[in-house]
């Protein structure tokens, strides 16, 4: 019988093909895929698959894939994601760039005016100033492919002050500085933000903050792993927020689902995989 996880996997990639977003090319054990496909009443169509005989076997042939040209994006399947990474940041034959990695959840918040990009949630543990550096910049090239010209980023902190007692508000405004001097570009940072104030244009009034991004923020950077992903968490099980989720920084996008992930949320993190693969061909 297949595991869930895996059907669910196999699902969400052929039913975004379905539709019409991707082509999708399936590698692993192709004995493995076509049972799990067959006790989940799939069907593969013409999807071509690439045989491999195990799980790190099959990140890197997705991984070699993309490096022939024909693959323009991953999408993670029923393996460990520090198995696709792992093939991902190989550094001879994986698809690094000068960028660090980070994850952004891009999120449809019922009670937001406007999509909402939550990170670093799954690749940053404790990121470090210029890690987070590099995490505003994914996320704001990850918003220009989305339309938007110039996102609001939200540095946030636990305080909208800068404390040496709280390193995660000198790291906010350490980056809202790197933005002054080019150092961040194509966005408007601010922040230390607390996550009221950032959200509420009110809540920033009351407390004297006059700014930009308040109330209005397209992007909310955490300060760490742990509150990004509880936070982001939280908007999906207690606000019923839609979301997809992306690793970004590396040569094409990087669709990394949660075992948790419904066939909709693959699906939409399909679509938005492909309007930033689209982005970046556009750009080179």
């Amino acid at each position: 019988m297949a595991h869930p996880c895996e059907a669910a996997a196999l699902e969400g990639a052929l039913d975004a093909a379905v539709q019409g977003l991707i082509t999708p090319i399936l590698v692993g054990p192709i004995g493995r895929i076509r049972e799990v496909a067959a006790s989940a009443h799939l069907d593969l169509g013409n999807a071509e698959i690439i045989d491999a005989p195990h799980s790190h076997a099959a990140a890197a042939a997705a991984v070699q894939l993309v490096r022939e040209g024909r693959a323009q994006l991953l999408m993670k399947g029923s393996l460990h994601t520090d198995e696709l990474l792992g093939a991902v940041v190989a550094r001879e034959t994986g698809l690094r760039t000068g960028r660090r990695l980070s994850h952004a959840f891009i999120m449809d918040v019922p009670t937001y005016h406007k999509v909402l990009i939550v990170t670093d949630a799954a690749i940053n543990i404790a990121p470090t100033l210029e890690d987070k550096a590099d995490i505003c910049r994914n996320a704001i090239e990850l918003a220009h492919s989305l339309g938007v010209a110039q996102p609001k980023v939200a540095v946030l902190a636990a305080v909208e002050t800068v404390t040496s007692k709280m390193p995660a508000t000198i790291d906010a405004a350490a980056l809202c500085k790197m933005a002054d001097r080019g150092q961040i570009t194509g966005g408007l940072l601010d922040g230390p933000l607390a996550f009221d104030n950032a959200i509420s244009k009110e809540a920033a009034q009351m407390k004297g903050i006059n700014s930009a991004v308040a109330g209005d923020p397209d992007i909310l950077i955490a300060p760490d792993l742990e509150a990004a992903n509880i936070l982001a968490k939280l908007l999906t099980f207690l606000a019923n927020s839609d979301s997809a989720g992306l690793v970004l920084g590396a040569k094409v996008p990087i669709i990394l689902t949660s075992r948790a992930d419904s066939v909709r949320a693959r699906i939409a993190s399909c679509a938005v995989a492909v309007l930033a693969a689209h982005a970046r061909a556009v750009k080179t």
